[in-house]
């Protein structure tokens, strides 16, 4: 396997200092007129280093092309999702060989109906870079679509209706739309809009084919969003104002467009709620007690009145993490020992049990759960090892029914495969569990080169999902291992608080535990040990390598937030402010201190580096591109090493890259090209 071409005189961005002053430390910053995205010399600046990068690339060119051969070969290009039932309908996606998205689709009160195409994301993407669909919701009478998209990968939606009794577009528009509701009586359509920092904050009222919408609220603290949605029972709107430690929601019956919202728990700090209904009841799932969060009962007569009653208590073991209810039963999606867990209660028998679940590490989730009026729950099931299923499981006779295995072609047997759950030990004790996948003949001596990820913020719990790509490391020897650190969700809510705040510096010296673990038990070697991650696991992948440079061989960085300080100081950034909760305010000392010991970008020092790959898209919105720019900018002056440091910048997509499907297999595969030819080249 071919490694990156090294290459002479690299672009070098033109130092242009700008030097500010807070909390009376002086700093200077040469890069931040790379901020200027409408700088002609911005994007020379970005197209060169593209250039550059294509050069050095050059020699996996063929492997790339080999990659993604056997990418495309794995899938079935012309499929089709297992349909749900919503109403008297039945929807699915489907998708056909060589188009790039998929297409949207129902039919009519029985599967041997007729198709009806509902929207066809590869039509609406003629002529454009860039296409995500956003909030997609049909009324209750099945004649209305509302759905929102993006062109440009800014995270912008457009608001659209489509007319489904004749297949029309109607006139009706609404920009910078996030999240949408109908009405029960399928004129009205709630939703939210976003402010310039892309907050969602204000709530709207929409009558079909008005000029003019009703403002409902808006949310002026700039650390909350807003967010509409509607109850399975079809009887409540809910609008929810959420910041990243605090809740508050409001409730309509849906039969009331202009009726009165009521609050059912008044936001409190750092008291994390959030509603279902059932019959005269709403529950609540809460942390008002405990981190992990139980759940109550309130009377929907009057949420506020105290009289509740605990249905669940707090475990601080046990993260429950989202509840479904259904007319006859109900579900709750809980985390134990790193592990999802779903729990079915059946309210007509009384008892509550556990789905079991064969496999070391696994993902499974709820999936298009439409119908109130049902005795069988869908759900999604895959590991490192199993394809993406899908099971309804049937209440009564407590079984799960398999609907669907996505098909892998080219003759995968799992059997070949192991995944496995080991443990390292941080610096203070703590375990930090490692999940891992490869090949039964790959030796265990050390000489294994392994890509590690990880990402360790927000309480996201990093899935341990399959993927038909990566057997295209498996197969040539590589180990695929996950980090599951701090910052996490995965063993619940201490877990990501020891991982945020004042405690971020957690996230970063676990994964290092955790890689450190990986080449003590000879699993892999540091000369052969690949890492990667993206957006705040970016943040992680720049963090480790200023931490420990001689660890890694190689590092793939995708979207990185690295400019830490300077993002945090700005506040009319998006997601800034609301942050502030996650990462701290650096516009107070000690927080400033705090994120200025392991912003990736403020530390860089002169020193070896291992190879790195970044990548980062023009028109990313979540992390902007100038801060994987800067990032590889100011590194070129200080690295000590000649190994590869390639800025790839994709000027049409966002924060997830390109948005077809074909198309982002490619971008895997230069990825994978560029990890093959480090650590087993």
């Amino acid at each position: 396997m071919e490694r990156v071409r090294l290459l002479e005189d690299p672009p070098l961005a033109p130092k242009r200092p700008r030097v500010e002053s807070v909390h009376g430390d002086r700093r200077q910053d040469d890069y931040s007129w790379l901020r200027e995205r409408s700088n002609p010399e911005v994007r020379a600046y970005l197209e060169a280093e593209n250039a550059y990068a294509r050069k050095a690339l050059e020699p996996t060119e063929a492997l790339q092309k080999i990659l993604y051969e056997e990418m495309v070969g794995r899938i079935e290009e012309t499929d089709v999702t297992v349909p749900y039932r919503e109403g008297t309908c039945f929807y699915y996606t489907r998708t056909e060989k060589g188009k790039q998205y998929p297409i949207h689709c129902r039919k009519m009160g029985s599967l041997d109906a007729p198709e009806e195409i509902l929207l066809d994301l590869n039509e609406l993407a003629r002529g454009l870079q860039f296409v995500a669909l956003g909030a997609f919701a049909v009324s209750d009478d099945q004649g209305l679509l509302a759905y929102s998209i993006d062109t440009t990968g800014f995270r912008e939606y457009t608001l659209h209706l489509k007319d489904l009794t004749d297949d029309r577009i109607l006139p009706d528009r609404a920009t910078r739309v996030d999240s949408l509701a109908w009405l029960a009586e399928c004129r009205t359509l709630l939703y939210t809009t976003q402010d310039a920092s892309k907050r969602p904050h204000r709530l709207w009222r929409h009558v079909v084919g008005a000029s003019k919408d009703d403002l409902v609220r808006e949310e002026e603290d700039e650390r909350f969003t807003i967010r509409v949605s509607r109850t399975r029972s079809r009887r409540f709107v809910l609008a929810s104002s959420e910041s990243h430690t605090t809740s508050e929601v409001r409730c309509l019956p849906a039969d009331r467009p202009e009726g009165t919202w009521r609050v059912v728990v008044p936001r409190r700090q750092d008291v994390e709620y959030e509603v279902e209904h059932h019959g005269d009841l709403f529950y609540i799932r809460i942390n008002d007690t405990g981190r992990n969060f139980r759940l109550v009962t309130a009377p929907v007569a009057d949420p506020r009145s105290g009289n509740w009653r605990e249905v669940l208590p707090h475990r601080p073991d046990v993260m429950l993490e989202g509840i479904d209810f259904f007319e006859s039963f109900w579900v709750a999606c809980e985390r134990e020992r790193g592990l999802p867990q779903i729990r079915v209660t059946d309210l007509l028998a009384g008892d509550s049990h556990r789905l079991p679940f064969p496999e070391p590490a696994y993902q499974a989730s709820p999936q298009n759960n439409r119908e109130w009026a049902t005795r069988t729950f869908r759900y999604n099931y895959h590991s490192l090892v199993t394809p993406g299923s899908v099971f309804d499981y049937e209440i009564d006779a407590r079984r799960s029914v398999l609907r669907k295995r996505t098909e892998v072609l080219g003759g995968y047997d799992p059997a070949r495969y192991s995944s496995e759950r080991l443990h390292a030990r941080a610096q203070d004790g703590t375990e930090i569990p490692i999940s891992l996948v490869y090949r039964k003949a790959t030796p265990r001596d050390g000489t294994a080169p392994m890509l590690l990820s990880g990402y360790g913020s927000y309480g996201f719990s990093y899935p341990v999902a399959f993927s038909s790509s990566r057997l295209s490391l498996l197969d040539r020897g590589l180990i695929v291992a996950i980090a599951h650190v701090r910052g996490g969700g995965e063993l619940g809510k201490a877990w990501h608080d020891q991982g945020r705040m004042g405690h971020k510096t957690n996230t970063f010296t676990d994964f290092v535990a955790a890689a450190e673990h990986l080449v003590r038990e000879r699993r892999t070697g540091a000369s052969r040990l690949a890492i990667e991650g993206g957006s705040a696991g970016g943040l992680l992948m720049g963090a480790v390598t200023n931490l420990r440079p001689d660890l890694f061989r190689a590092v793939v960085s995708h979207v990185p937030f690295v400019d830490v300080v300077n993002t945090m100081l700005d506040p009319s950034l998006p997601l800034t402010v609301g942050e502030y909760e996650e990462w701290g305010n650096p516009n107070n000392r000690e927080e400033y201190d705090t994120i200025k010991r392991y912003c990736p970008y403020t530390n860089l020092a002169a020193r070896e580096y291992p190879a790195i790959l970044v990548r980062t898209s023009f028109n990313d919105s979540q992390v902007m591109y100038w801060e994987p720019a800067k990032y590889v900018a100011k590194l070129r002056t200080l690295k000590t090493d000649r190994r590869p440091l390639l800025l790839v910048t994709n000027m049409g997509g966002g924060h997830g890259g390109s948005s077809g499907r074909y198309d982002k297999l490619r971008e895997l595969a230069l990825d994978y090209a560029f990890v093959l030819g480090e650590t087993a080249g």
